[in-house]
């Protein structure tokens, strides 16, 4: 007797997967209370994630030896329906001290209201302004409700209250944030739950399934934690909700293509150990196959010039890593233990008619005849997979031509895509008391008031540059910085290492397309007065960003898609299908950027998109994408070896079908998930991910790939000669049929 086929004993079979459950538990257990600590160490200033090289951070060094702390100005805004009244006047001119005794507001030797510059009445005498100092920015959502708690207790009836600038801002952006933690997550898991309920109609397997995903996340969480307390990665309210709906999708996906295998296994075996093992042999490769072009792809943005960019890819790398892991170690240990029971009530029984390879006595079964590929391929194969796989066999050429044209068709919709960047008036979807008060300063004072261009120029030529930067159309005044911080009273300028600082208010928002405009305006021109010059503050950061971001797409998709390229050589042993793949999941993703961009314009009234939106889509978009084509292109190359490509096509065609469709449903729910957080760029990326996946399952790899499979036949795995020809093949120890590599393909 050949003691590899019989089953380990009992006691291994109960103890090794109770140990790696508890392990599993254990790294919960330590990962799982970190969801609550790791907005700690997450930062949403956009300044922070700038490059070493980019103007705007140069600038910002230079600031800091002018001013003795790092503060975020806040412009506190008070408007009336009418003009003010002395009386009220008079009331509002103690607000400087209230305001001042906020805990993180910056003061100077001169008391609370030192620091603070205001009242600050509009021309049109309806608002009053004051610009507040905030030093503590790791608690700036805190001192910004102190200060709209103070002006509530203050500003009598018939007055408004609006605290914005930059403080204020960033603060709703972090308050945006807030559901990161829970109801992102809550959403997304209800989500996968309900479709998995639906897909297998069992009560245990969503909950087996969804376990494996949140233990992944614990510990993607826990390392990702751990690093960023360290100061490796920069860690952002967005980086925090991809990484953990990328976690349980991609967690998901591969728990579902496992659980496939070994469905079919418990139709084959009584044994579930023993399905098991089959199943962990057929699905180990195109899983870690998937993972690891998923992550290669993202590492591939640590060569991006912007910090936010070069964090993610780790990030979201480390939670595929452990996505990974999960499905190939705590999912199967789950399943053995769990066996049949795991698809209860509907219970998985052996019978005929389910595997096309095993005889009922586990050994090889003879190998088809050589005959029709359609009835070869699709024997066995029902429903809405077999009328799929008719229409591929019969007409191969033209269900690609047409699906190729639809998807062309599509992509034509990219030229209307306005992926320059937004205003961060415009990135916050919901109610923003920020957002209000940016609209209303720009009715009573110049917009860009509280976000000064700040222009670092030789001391020497500060009068010429001064001159110089106020003839520039959109700057409504300029001054140099002087002693004690107030223009105008005859003071110094402050000199640091023969420079001095000059602050330019804008006529527009500072976060405004014009304004951006006016700091190229500055920079072009400033340089003929003073080579030395430099031109930073919060518009100038925008700029840098969106500049930094479109040259990140220009060097980042050229070499993800080499990445991808070598995984899928390697794995299929073939140049061929490598480049079909490749080339299918960039026209998905074209056309998936051309109905975003029509649905963002057209149907959303979006104002623009993100600079890196469509980077981060390309980036998730092909890397997903191939995913799905590597679990259909590997079991077709498995089948191909048993009876020639085209059967071998239609054949893993039908079983993978279900199985890659319900694992894009998914992906699909668990980016949409992303759209509960009232952020412009993550709804953005919530739709394009969401429509990408949906149509890279439905479209490309249910008909554009395998009819191109079809047509192309044998010449697929050129020059490969691994996996050709079908027939008959000795069993191999574990009752499977051993492949030749030898075998010529049919088709």
């Amino acid at each position: 007797m050949d003691l590899r086929n019989r089953s380990p004993r009992k006691w291994l079979r109960l103890t090794l997967p109770a140990v790696l459950i508890v392990i599993w538990l254990l790294i919960a257990g330590v990962g799982g209370p970190t969801f609550g600590k790791i907005s700690d160490v997450s930062t949403n200033d956009q300044a922070s994630f700038l490059p070493a090289s980019a103007e705007s951070t140069a600038v910002q060094d230079w600031q800091r030896r002018f001013v003795d702390s790092s503060t975020i100005p806040a412009v506190v805004l008070v408007t009336s329906g009418t003009e003010f009244s002395p009386a009220q006047l008079a009331r509002l001119a103690a607000l400087p001290d209230k305001l001042g005794a906020v805990p993180g507001v910056r003061t100077a030797s001169g008391g609370a209201a030192a620091g603070i510059a205001g009242p600050i009445p509009s021309r049109d005498k309806l608002a009053v302004e004051f610009i507040v100092p905030v030093a503590d920015a790791g608690e700036l959502k805190t001192v910004v409700d102190g200060l709209r708690a103070v002006l509530a207790a203050q500003v009598t009836e018939g007055m408004s209250y609006y605290v914005t600038g930059p403080a204020g801002l960033t603060a709703d952006l972090i308050g945006a944030f807030a559901g990161i933690d829970g109801v992102l997550l809550l959403v997304a898991l209800l989500a996968v739950f309900v479709i998995l309920l639906v897909v297998y109609r069992s009560v245990v397997l969503p909950v087996l399934v969804l376990f494996t995903s949140v233990v992944a996340l614990c510990a993607a969480i826990l390392v990702v934690y751990a690093l960023a307390s360290a100061d490796v990665i920069k860690l952002s309210g967005q980086s925090q909700g991809i990484l953990s709906i990328l976690v349980i999708g991609a967690a998901t996906d591969y728990s579902l293509l496992l659980v496939a295998r070994f469905r079919e296994g418990l139709h084959e075996v009584e044994s579930s150990w023993t399905a098991m093992g089959r199943a962990l042999r057929s699905a180990w490769e195109p899983i870690t196959a998937s993972g690891t072009t998923v992550i290669l792809a993202l590492l591939c943005l640590l060569v991006s010039d912007l910090n936010s960019n070069r964090s993610l890819g780790p990030i979201a790398a480390i939670g595929i890593f452990f996505s990974l892991l999960a499905a190939l170690t705590c999912l199967p240990a789950l399943l053995a233990l769990f066996g049949r029971a795991a698809f209860w009530p509907f219970r998985p029984k052996v019978g005929p008619g389910h595997s096309h390879k095993h005889a009922a006595d586990g050994t090889a079964a003879p190998a088809p005849s050589k005959g029709d590929d359609v009835a070869r391929g699709l024997a066995g194969i029902g429903g809405l997979w077999r009328l799929v796989g008719l229409l591929v066999a019969r007409r191969p050429n033209l269900t690609w031509v047409i699906t190729l044209g639809v998807l062309v068709l599509a992509s034509s919709g990219v030229l209307q895509l306005q992926a320059h960047g937004v205003s961060q008036t415009q990135v916050i979807l919901g109610p923003s008391n920020a957002v209000d008060g940016q609209a209303a300063l720009a009715r009573h004072f110049d917009a860009g008031s509280g976000s000064p261009v700040v222009i670092v120029a030789d001391a020497d030529k500060q009068r010429e540059v001064l001159a110089a930067v106020e003839r520039v159309a959109g700057v409504a005044g300029a001054a140099v910085q002087t002693e004690g911080g107030r223009p105008g009273t005859g003071a110094p300028a402050v000199v640091r290492d023969g420079r001095v600082l000059i602050n330019a208010t804008l006529a527009d928002q500072a976060d405004s397309d014009r304004a951006e405009q006016v700091v190229a305006n500055l920079r072009s021109g400033l340089p003929k007065v003073d080579p030395g010059v430099l031109v930073g503050g919060v518009t100038a950061i925008a700029l840098d960003t969106n500049t930094t971001a479109q040259n990140d797409l220009v060097k980042i998709v050229p070499l993800v898609l080499a990445v991808i390229l070598l995984v899928l050589m390697a794995l299929l042993r073939s140049l061929v299908a490598p480049l079909v793949l490749i080339g299918s999941v960039i026209v998905s993703y074209t056309a998936t950027m051309g109905v975003s961009a029509l649905v963002f314009n057209h149907v959303f009234g979006f104002p623009g998109a993100d600079a890196t939106v469509p980077l981060f889509g390309f980036v998730f978009l092909v890397a997903l994408g191939v995913d799905y084509n590597i679990f259909l292109m590997t079991r077709v190359r498995e089948e191909s070896q048993l009876m020639g490509t085209r059967a071998g096509v239609l054949r893993g065609l039908g079983k993978t079908g279900g199985v890659i469709t319900s694992a894009g449903v998914v992906l699909a729910a668990t980016f949409a998930a992303l759209g509960v957080i009232p952020l412009l760029f993550l709804a953005q990326l919530a739709f394009i991910v969401a429509f990408g996946v949906l149509l890279d399952t439905v479209i490309v790899r249910s008909l554009l790939v395998p009819a191109l499979s079809y047509a192309i036949g044998r010449r697929m795995w050129w020059p490969s000669r691994a996996g050709r020809g079908p027939g008959p093949a000795p069993a191999r120890a574990d009752g499977a049929p051993q492949l030749h590599a030898r075998q010529s393909p049919r088709g």
